[in-house]
């Protein structure tokens, strides 16, 4: 029955390289076994979509579809809101591959930005729908660039929010070497004191940052330790320019003391937050601060050094994953869901989904933080959900994530504004509405 499903569906489809804007008159009818619309699992749900939006969600009695309506039966799956990645680098690819620094210093712009065409469409066809990408580490505004390609429906990919070049301390950051005249490109920008960092938040947003990403702490210390960057003044001018224009701030911290200030200055997003305490979780769970634990970079890296999981005992830095992700539900933090992907692989975002159910989540819990929180957080306001009116971002899975939460990688439909992308065998198979729109 699953590859009957799979041929409808294949049927159903146009392939063609790239998908284009849908009528606005056109109905599709989801037929799968169960839905979860971002809150809760409903068996027996039925979707209908009508253009771009979700028309109606519910039991089949409640779903008036008329007769035009095109069918997808999803016998076997569940549908779910298109999934949001909190955290990626769409100009990365895993270092075992090229090392950060050789990504920056030796990979032309032009390379960089072919690479992030790919990581693009790998990431919506593993059924993120949405993606936060934090940084272009080296590549300037590129991401704006990308951002606009894929709205244009130029080439396939999630809806980015864009931090381009992210703010870093003058000296915390690299690339480095020993030779001091060297000039090096810098993998972000560079800004000191309230004038400075007032600058490059302004700039930024000019360029066309969606959300502002800080350094809050870095490499930099005594004999390569870890240390903050900002005071906490700094970094309070920034979230206030950042907030005045009704971007968020999310900031990298592994330290007690970035965290702290970081906390102290009212940021939106913690990412990795390995310097976590249980003081500091009360206080980010009392002002709204959400946290993005990045699990899956942290295993990635220490794959690449050697680290077999399942096989070596887990090092101090999975410890510690495994410590402040305890302590921060414990404490009932928001926990977003982003794995950092561009450490590893892009497609395989889902990867962070099943290290959030192995440290300790449940499951329903899991799929809340990959649509319905994120989207909260990010102010994201007809995403995330399947509710009447909400945009159509939709993915199909097989089986059930509750029982096995593995099922989130088993993407079967990816369904983006009302458009419908699916795969088979790493081919795109992608549905194309003949609207008249010929962009």
């Amino acid at each position: 029955m699953k590859k009957k499903s799979l041929l409808l569906i294949i049927l159903f489809c146009s392939i063609h390289l790239f998908a284009q804007p849908k009528a606005d008159d056109i109905y599709v009818l989801l037929k799968p076994d169960r839905v979860f619309d971002g809150q809760l699992m409903h068996p027996g749900w039925w979707v209908l979509v009508k253009g771009n939006r979700i028309e109606a969600a519910g039991e089949p009695s409640t779903i008036n579809a008329p007769s035009s309506a095109k069918i997808i039966d999803l016998k076997g799956m569940t549908l779910l809101p298109g999934f949001i990645e909190g955290h990626s680098h769409m100009f990365l690819h895993p270092y075992n591959e090229t090392s950060w620094n050789d990504q920056v210093l030796t990979e032309s712009r032009a390379e960089r930005t072919a690479r992030a065409v790919v990581h693009a469409r790998a990431t919506l066809m593993a059924g993120f729908t949405t993606a936060r990408d934090l940084g272009t580490e080296g590549a300037g505004y590129d991401d704006v660039g990308l951002k606009i390609a894929i709205e244009k429906g130029i080439i396939p990919g999630p809806r980015m929010l864009c931090a381009t070049r992210a703010i870093v301390a003058t000296g915390s950051y690299g690339p480095k070497n020993e030779v001091a005249e060297d000039n090096l490109p810098q993998g972000g920008e560079e800004a000191d004191g309230l004038d400075g960092i007032t600058h490059a938040v302004r700039s930024q947003i000019g360029h066309g940052a969606d959300v502002v990403k800080i350094y809050v702490d870095y490499r930099w210390g005594l004999n390569g330790a870890a240390e903050p960057t900002f005071t906490v003044a700094e970094l309070k001018v920034a979230v206030d320019v950042a907030k005045s224009s009704g971007r968020m701030v999310a900031v990298h911290s592994g330290t007690e003391e970035g965290m702290r200030r970081a906390i102290e200055a009212g940021v939106t997003t913690i990412e990795h937050g390995d310097g976590g305490t249980p003081e500091l979780f009360k206080l980010m769970k009392e002002k709204g601060i959400a946290l993005c634990p990045t699990l899956s970079a942290t295993e990635a890296i220490s794959g690449y050094y050697g680290w077999k999981k399942g096989i070596d005992a887990d090092n101090a830095a999975i410890k510690r994953k495994h410590y402040i992700f305890t302590e921060a539900m414990k404490a009932g933090v928001t926990i977003l869901m982003g794995g950092d992907v561009g450490v590893f692989p892009h497609g395989d975002n889902a990867r962070e989904m099943i290290l959030m159910e192995e440290y300790g989540m449940a499951p329903i819990d899991v799929l809340r933080s990959a649509t319905s929180v994120n989207a909260g957080v990010f102010g994201l306001k007809d995403l995330g959900n399947v509710k009447t009116g909400y945009l159509a971002d939709l993915v199909a899975v097989d089986g059930n994530p509750l029982e096995d939460i593995k099922a989130v990688k088993q993407v079967k439909l990816v369904m983006k504004d009302g458009v419908i992308y699916t795969g088979q065998q790493g081919e795109a198979v992608i549905r194309r509405q003949e609207s008249g729109d010929k962009r």
